[in-house]
């Protein structure tokens, strides 16, 4: 089966082609852009796939970062998906941020529980733990810094991504999830029926200001 990635959810706009038969990408591309995800995703997407020397017909599933993440980056990569996939008549499916760093880690042979972690701003962290063979062993939460603390405390399991460095009182740089890893997760997944969500796991940031609204008259 031929898997094409998609990852918006973050400051980068990545896209992959995967061979489930070979175990291999076929082609790959990465920018680092922070915004703007949506004026250059469907280039990139036809930039790997004339890569990979694939038209659309060859592919067997697509899969996308879902969050959490950005707002905006999110939605961009969960509606290309969704709308590729009813386009080709093939199934579109959705992989966290949370595991997509849990699943890089372990392929670098990092084996042992992990707890994928955030950096969410706000002294918050998107948190959600894995067991040793990269199973959550929790649903993924918004936590205070230092509940975030204490839960990893209680787990004894090293933290990966941005939120490590947060819990540290360290500053640390946006994370970037591997498009590899988002592809591998999208080929293993079992249950393909439904459409890929964004998983927010608290509001936006952004909300609006209604001492400026424009009174609406019947």
């Amino acid at each position: 089966m031929i898997v094409l990635a998609i990852d918006t959810a973050g400051v980068d706009c990545s896209v992959a082609v995967y061979d489930t038969a070979a175990e291999r990408l076929m082609a790959s591309a990465t920018e680092t852009l922070g915004k703007g995800h949506a004026e250059r995703l469907s280039g990139m997407i036809d930039d790997v796939m004339r890569q990979a020397m694939l038209t659309p017909d060859a592919l067997g599933r697509i899969g996308v970062t879902v969050g959490p993440g950005s707002f905006t980056g999110i939605r961009v990569g969960v509606a290309a998906a969704r709308g590729l996939a009813l386009a080709l008549g093939i199934p579109a499916v959705g992989v966290t941020t949370l595991e997509v760093l849990v699943e890089a880690e372990r392929h670098a042979k990092h084996a042992g529980p992990l707890t994928a972690a955030i950096d969410a701003k706000r002294g918050e962290i998107y948190l959600q733990p894995f067991d040793e063979t990269g199973t959550p062993s929790d649903e993924p939460q918004a936590l205070l810094l230092d509940d975030a603390r204490a839960r990893i405390a209680v787990s004894g399991a090293r933290a990966v991504g941005s939120g490590a460095a947060a819990l540290l009182h360290s500053s640390a740089e946006a994370d970037h999830f591997d498009i590899g890893a988002v592809a591998r997760l999208a080929a293993r997944k079992s249950n393909v029926t439904g459409k890929p969500a964004p998983l927010y796991l608290r509001g936006p940031d952004a909300k609006p200001q209604l001492g400026f609204a424009i009174e609406r008259r019947a």
